[in-house]
């Protein structure tokens, strides 16, 4: 997002003050998004899909049986790779791997620590992600642009205070700066145990920050 006063081309690049706000609010996700994916080995295309298909479905109904609803469950991939081994520097076709990955939204997040060790109980053999989510980012994101904006002209203030330089309230430019996405967890499938895997979503940082240039 770009804003610009269009008269700065008559303001001397020497009389602007150019500084970054930045602004954080903490909220706590109200969802959860992880992958849980399927992979099996075999020599034959069709033996292989049949078990992966077999443990996938035992998968799915594990975990609709925790309540999850079905329209949460989506497929993400499905791949079929031939796999070779290299003997003697030559290449030896050893079988294929086929792998069926599916995401799940889970509406309740301390649910995630379950859904994983049932996913994993059931055959699934790798979690790839974990995201903590939040249906209405936008307006948190909204309140920390507002602080990112306060932030910025204070900073602007303090410079002009401390330099005695007369600042017009006004900024002349402001940029929007995007920041990265979420934190990626990843989890892969270990021996099994009797203890849940714990899970903490602890809080979520939504950030916004912006360059803003003053005259003065």
């Amino acid at each position: 997002m770009y804003y610009a006063n269009v008269n700065q081309h008559s303001i001397p690049a020497s009389r602007i003050i150019t500084v970054t706000g930045n602004g954080k609010v903490l909220a706590r996700a109200n969802y959860a998004q992880l992958q849980i994916e399927v992979s099996t080995q075999g020599q034959s295309v069709q033996e292989t899909q049949q078990e992966n298909a077999s443990i996938m479905n035992r998968v799915l109904q594990s975990i609709l049986a925790l309540n999850i609803p079905r329209e949460n469950v989506q497929t993400a991939a499905y791949t079929i790779a031939p796999l070779y081994d290299f003997v003697d520097g030559k290449q030896v076709f050893k079988g294929y791997e086929v792998t069926n990955a599916i995401t799940v939204k889970i509406p309740d997040t301390n649910q995630v620590g379950s859904v994983i060790d049932t996913a994993v109980h059931n055959g699934a053999n790798r979690i790839s992600s974990i995201q903590f989510k939040i249906d209405n980012a936008d307006v948190y994101y909204q309140q920390a642009l507002s602080l990112a904006l306060h932030n910025a002209q204070m900073k602007a203030k303090t410079i002009a205070e401390t330099m005695q330089l007369s600042l017009h309230p006004q900024p002349i430019e402001i940029v929007e700066e995007h920041e990265n996405g979420p934190v990626l967890y990843r989890y892969m499938a270990m021996a099994e145990s009797t203890i849940s895997t714990p899970i903490e979503q602890g809080q979520m940082t939504i950030s916004a920050t912006v360059r803003v240039k003053f005259q003065y």
